[in-house]
């Protein structure tokens, strides 16, 4: 059975769901081929991954949608119009192949058929079917879901919403777009409802899976569990955009204190540690996610034939083209103690991993591929990871949970100098912490304790304020703009951000110094087009 599934899994390149290729123009006969998809058991494993192919086509996207119109990056003169257009804020962006959101909806219609396929091979083959995998491909192909859409809101504040396997032309009238709130709202159900009785939370192991009798350092299929987005993280922040910050609160809380109460590794994972300060750069110049950074993660593989198109956008090297590069505005406020307090520091490091000149003199985006790299020696070698989930972001969106429940303190030391800064010998007080955060852990053999975000660069400390929860929340985003640049990140929360306080301000403020017109920009930013705010990518969905 083993053998079987690895036959099939490494035939999964070319095995696919037949989805749609252009949701939005159905001028063809672009529907699913559903006759026969699932007929043995081990089709049901290749079916999954043939979803994944679909997420590696979509991983880059929300970067150039996103950082584009955000804090620092801005077109070259090499960028096609389409890219000068997402920058500018046009609002009419017919054609714009980088607006185009049908990759996306590529992946929902996989995972609706995907998931009533199964379905019926359950119910014709009860006795043939691994019920406990029946169960984790079902919670996995949820998340997927849920964060397809999450991202489709994030990114166009709207998106068509449906659960049905599309197997025959349907107008889209047929089906009702829903709102950011609404999505949030659907993306809930679907990881606590689920689908046949199943909720989300269910996991499996591609290792155990396919390669049980291989150490788990050896075996090929250990980095394959990043692909699926994992529960706490996405639940945690579906739980933030709906404003139930107490949820968001216990269930990263309670993974953090699981992983932390049970790894004797030095590098643990999702810790903000001194560890991680001497691997910082391995997080993307690096052939596999670094482990003790990554939650979820979109795998590549050149030589699999599987890529993105970062290198080509950011590098100078042949082939790519150069067409995004940090602006200055961007890169000063490292360097800008009014923004960045650098405390005992000389300086941020993070810039050093982040920016380059290359040989002519162009800043570059450095951070997925430097120019000593030995992880992808050559130019065009563009597989590298994108990040789900980062362990960083599990302390950001704590720190934001926490801020908004008034517990300022906890929201600070996650920001600035970590749990051990506060409590250095244990005997942690602060409710839903634990001390294994600490010197004092437990475990007893683990040398390096919680940080902080920026205590592990030794900067210094960001004020946060007790009774101003806004001013907090933007300290926050302010760090957010130091530690995520360029992974399609920020923006999004400067959305959350300036919706949770009415003020599209806490955008443009940030957004239009690195603009040469930034009144015109910050005008489109408060304005409404269609029914829907400016910050958002317009695309007529109907």
């Amino acid at each position: 059975m083993k053998k079987n599934i690895l036959k099939y899994v490494l035939l999964s390149m070319t095995f696919f769901l037949g989805a749609c290729n252009d949701f939005f123009n159905v001028e063809t006969k672009n529907v699913l081929d559903h006759d026969g998809y699932i007929t043995e058991e081990s089709e049901m494993y290749s079916g999954y991954i043939g979803i994944m192919t679909k997420v590696q086509a979509i991983g880059d996207k929300v970067i150039y949608l996103t950082d584009t119109r955000g804090e620092l990056l801005e077109p070259t003169k090499n960028a096609p119009s389409e890219l000068y257009s997402i920058y500018n804020y046009d609002t009419d962006l017919t054609g714009n192949s980088y607006a185009d959101p049908a990759a996306y909806y590529d992946v929902i219609i996989a995972c609706n058929d995907y998931l009533s396929k199964l379905y019926d091979y359950k119910t014709e083959n009860p006795a043939a079917i691994n019920l406990d995998h029946y169960k984790a491909l079902v919670s996995c192909t949820l998340r997927v879901k849920a964060w397809i859409y999450l991202t489709l809101g994030k990114i166009y504040g709207e998106a068509v919403w449906f659960n049905d396997p599309i197997r025959e032309m349907k107008d889209l009238n047929d089906f009702p777009v829903k709102n950011l709130d609404e999505i949030v709202e659907g993306c809930l159900d679907l990881l606590t409802k689920g689908f046949d009785g199943i909720d989300g939370t269910n996991t499996m192991s591609w290792k155990e899976w396919l390669d049980p009798d291989t150490e788990t350092a050896e075996s090929t299929y250990r980095y394959w569990d990043y692909m699926t987005p994992e529960f706490f993280a996405l639940y945690g922040e579906l739980c933030l955009w709906h404003g139930d910050y107490q949820k968001t609160v216990n269930v990263i809380l309670n993974t953090m204190n699981a992983k932390f109460a049970s790894t004797v590794n030095d590098a643990t994972q999702y810790m903000h540690n001194v560890k991680l300060t001497g691997t910082y750069s391995k997080i993307w110049d690096n052939t596999n996610p670094q482990p003790q950074e990554t939650v979820s993660a979109i795998i590549y593989n050149y030589q699999g034939n599987q890529t993105n198109s970062l290198l080509k956008h950011f590098g100078t090297e042949s082939p790519n083209e150069y067409l995004l590069a940090p602006s200055q505005v961007g890169m000063d406020r490292y360097t800008d103690p009014d923004f960045n307090p650098l405390g005992g520091a000389t300086s941020d490091k993070r810039s050093t991993y982040y920016f380059a000149k290359d040989k002519s003199g162009n800043y570059v985006i450095q951070k997925y591929r430097p120019s000593n790299s030995t992880a992808r020696t050559y130019a065009y070698q563009d597989d590298v990871h994108i990040y789900i989930y980062r362990g960083s972001e599990l302390y950001f969106m704590l720190a934001e949970a926490l801020n908004n429940l008034g517990r300022v303190t906890e929201a600070s030391a996650l920001i600035n100098q970590g749990v051990n800064g506060s409590f250095p010998n244990g005997g942690v007080t602060w409710d839903g912490f634990t001390d294994d955060w600490t010197g004092a852990s437990t475990l007893g053999t683990r040398r390096y304790p919680d940080l902080g975000i920026r205590g592990v660069f030794n900067l210094g400390n960001r004020e946060f304020t007790r009774g101003d929860a806004r001013a907090n929340d933007e300290a926050i985003l302010d760090e957010m703009m130091l530690e995520f640049p360029a992974e399609g990140k920020i923006y999004p929360t400067m959305i959350r951000m300036a919706r949770r306080y009415n003020d599209p301000s806490i955008i443009a403020d940030r957004v239009c110094p690195k603009y040469a017109d930034p009144e015109a920009i910050r005008a489109k930013i408060n304005a409404e087009a269609g029914g829907k705010a400016g910050y958002f990518v317009h695309w007529n969905l109907k």
